[in-house]
């Protein structure tokens, strides 16, 4: 049986499209105003000025048949088979741009989806080369989308709580905060039946304060990030390889966004490239599961190869 959610999704952006006039507009039907507050939700989470999504209004998906991973060239690159856990003791930590661990070992995040175009192409990047990343879901886009954070979670990635419509947390009340997060949780257990383990804020806005409440409220540390490509500037897709490619070290934790299509062009080349440079990739739980004192992981870091 159809999620009405998805009915009532593609009934009320199609028709706010379709509205010529006032006498158009009926109980069924988002005004114009109505629809570009929507779209407006739909934005990146770097310092930024607000994003209009991609494209049409949103569709259902259906099989990915009209992309193919680009093939892999020569040896390495693929992600080792990597069996580390993911629980990880609540006093971690509060707050993490990076992490200290043994190893190189790297998370990659990706915000803003799930995208019904963009985030399918890029499961399919990551699949190919045994990769498992971190999605930060907005869950207003996962009540419309809940068949692709479905495949996000059985191909062995990690979905944290980016909120459910992607506003400044930092400048919300303590319940507002609470609502946008514990709707978003719920989207995603209807989606996926998974928890999410961490959070990310919109635009990293959020209080020390408020961080606190909502390590103590929900056990999740709040998760930035030590590389930022600015994707959200749309520079290229040759820029956000360097980007990434540039500011990457062991711990960290890449930032880039589904939303955007020239950041999912990007990926092959940034794959590739942080694979080439002995880099292996775990999920941000496993990240953070890993984390050891600064002398140790020092210690323990082959320096990447160029």
């Amino acid at each position: 049986m159809e999620n009405p959610l998805h009915s009532l999704g593609y009934k009320a952006l199609n028709a706010s499209l379709e509205a010529d006039s006032a006498d158009q507009a009926d109980s069924a039907k988002l005004s114009r105003r109505g629809f570009m507050l929507l779209a407006a939700s739909l934005t990146s989470c770097s310092a930024a000025a607000p994003l209009k999504p991609e494209g049409a209004a949103p569709v259902k998906t259906t099989a990915n048949s009209g992309y193919r991973t680009p093939s892999l060239r020569g040896p390495g690159l693929r992600n080792p088979d990597i069996a580390l856990g993911s629980d990880f003791s609540k006093s971690v930590g509060v707050t993490f741009t990076r992490v200290m661990v043994s190893g190189n070992y790297i998370a990659i995040t990706f915000d803003d989806g799930p995208h019904p175009q963009n985030t399918p192409r890029l499961l399919d990047m990551l699949r190919a080369r045994n990769i498992k990343a971190t999605f930060y879901v907005i869950g207003r886009s996962v009540e419309i989308y809940p068949q692709i954070v479905r495949r996000t979670v059985v191909e062995g990635h990690e979905v944290g709580n980016h909120t459910h419509t992607h506003r400044l947390l930092s400048k919300l009340s303590d319940s507002e905060v609470r609502s946008e997060l514990s709707r978003c949780q719920d989207a995603i257990g209807r989606a996926a039946r998974v928890r999410p383990r961490t959070m990310r804020p919109p635009y990293g806005g959020l209080l020390q304060r408020q961080r606190e409440m909502v390590h103590a409220e929900f056990d999740y540390p709040t998760i930035l990030w030590s590389v930022d490509p600015l994707d959200w500037k749309r520079p290229g897709p040759g820029v956000v390889t360097s980007r990434i490619l540039s500011g990457t070290t062991a711990g960290g934790i890449v930032l880039a966004h589904d939303l955007h299509s020239q950041t999912v062009d990007a990926m092959p080349a940034t794959l590739d490239g942080l694979l080439r440079r002995g880099f292996k990739f775990v999920t941000v739980s496993q990240l953070l599961a890993m984390k050891t004192d600064a002398a140790t992981a020092q210690a323990s870091v082959t320096p990447p190869t160029y």
